[in-house]
């Protein structure tokens, strides 16, 4: 268990920005780590919008650190800055993968990938309470209600996953592939991972091509 626990290059929790925001969130909280969870996964969950055009293979960008100074990035990172606070406060946490197809994205997104699969899907489980709870901080509130789907919510207690169906009852979130549990964040998998499914989006680059913008303006322009 030792191991769920340790900082890394990526769970970067020693890193002195992501300590003052740790201690910031949890001011009022109750030092109760079930209670404490739940503070921070909603201050990642809707704090640090998602956005997967800025998805990049620099190992630094995987960060717990680098998640919250940018303010904006995609499903793994969120979750690892989750995972990384947990570890903070004596929560283990480890890193899930896995492959999910999206049935309500954008037309832009799916031309963009040229796929509805969404390879690599991160998300986060915890150890509280005796047991592993999956955790996913993934859709920040404003995007969700764009996409007029609830937010998800985490109680400490239940797994919290991406949703099978939108409000009105259109298909929403599938898991087709899983990928396993990590430690840390196998970052040459993914990367591999993801240029193995989407190799159009690098030809002969390091970095993928991505539209300018975000998830975001894409919904909600007309």
């Amino acid at each position: 268990m030792e191991r769920y626990l340790q900082p890394t290059a990526f769970f970067d929790y020693d890193h002195p920005r992501l300590q003052a925001w740790i201690e910031s969130e949890l001011e009022g909280v109750p030092d109760e780590p079930v209670e404490q969870i739940k503070a921070l996964y909603l201050a990642v969950r809707d704090s640090i919008s998602y956005n997967p055009y800025v998805f990049r293979t620099d190992a630094n960008t995987f960060s717990a650190s680098y998640a919250l100074e940018s303010g904006e990035t995609y499903c793994i990172p969120k979750a690892v800055l989750l995972g990384a606070a947990a570890r903070s406060i004596g929560v283990p946490s480890r890193l899930g993968l896995a492959d999910v197809r999206n049935h309500l994205s954008s037309p832009k997104l799916i031309e963009w990938l040229r796929s509805d699969i969404f390879r690599m899907h991160g998300y986060i489980e915890l150890f509280l309470n005796g047991q592993w709870v999956k955790a996913t901080p993934a859709f920040n509130r404003q995007l969700c209600e764009l996409m007029k789907v609830e937010p998800l919510e985490f109680d400490g207690v239940h797994d919290s996953m991406f949703q099978e169906y939108t409000e009105d009852g259109h298909a929403h979130m599938e898991y087709v592939n899983d990928h396993g549990l990590f430690d840390d964040v196998p970052h040459e998998f993914i990367v591999s991972g993801v240029r193995a499914a989407y190799s159009h989006l690098f030809a002969e680059e390091e970095e993928p091509e991505a539209p300018k913008g975000s998830l975001v303006q894409d919904i909600s322009s007309p």
